[in-house]
């Protein structure tokens, strides 16, 4: 475990010290979760355009369970493991590039890359019949937000990874708890019966 954790730190230092002055006021922008509200209301119009508004509104319902979610069990692990993020870290704060608005205490996961990767599986595979481009620009932008916060300075890559697998779990689980709603409860198909071109 401590041979992981010296991974981490030096994989962490080596991807935060290649930024750059330049680029901070960008990736602070990234790392903002109010800037992804743009991409948030394409993602309800092609939503609204795909599925028609039963299913978006039963998608948007469940939306907000899955980044609640995502949100509560990130804080779980971090008040139950207590690892101190990056920018709190002695002998690693010290060699950081530190640009983020704040930094919090604990860091194990990251709730931005879990939240991001299970809006990325779950609205991904609910566009994918609609739209073929859904998953690789959503995995694209997950990956941005992912990446600022080390690029911040306020996670680890190992923070990053586990938030990954959880979100990508449950963005499974609500996905398919999505086809259930709506095939057993509202008597609305899952998928169309016939794919628009």
């Amino acid at each position: 475990m401590e041979e992981l954790v010296k991974i981490d730190q030096e994989l962490f230092l080596f991807l935060n010290t290649l930024g750059n002055p330049a680029w901070d006021n960008f990736w602070n922008l990234i790392t903002n979760k109010l800037s992804s509200i743009p991409f948030y209301a394409l993602l309800l119009y092609l939503l609204y355009r795909s599925i028609g508004l039963k299913k978006t509104l039963v998608t948007l319902l469940l939306v907000a369970g899955l980044i609640t979610c995502t949100d509560q069990l990130a804080n779980l692990f971090k008040h139950t493991f207590e690892r101190p993020r990056p920018c709190r870290q002695e002998g690693v704060m010290e060699l950081a590039r530190y640009v983020a608005v704040r930094c919090g205490r604990f860091g194990f996961f990251s709730a931005h890359a879990a939240s991001s990767a299970a809006l990325t599986v779950f609205l991904g595979l609910i566009l994918r019949q609609y739209w073929k481009g859904s998953l690789v620009v959503l995995t694209f932008w997950a990956a941005l937000v992912s990446y600022s916060r080390i690029y911040v300075g306020v996670h680890y890559p190992g923070d990053i990874v586990v938030g990954w697998f959880f979100g990508i779990l449950l963005g499974l689980l609500f996905y398919k708890l999505w086809k259930y709603l709506l095939e057993k409860y509202f008597s609305i198909p899952s998928s169309p019966k016939h794919k628009t071109s």
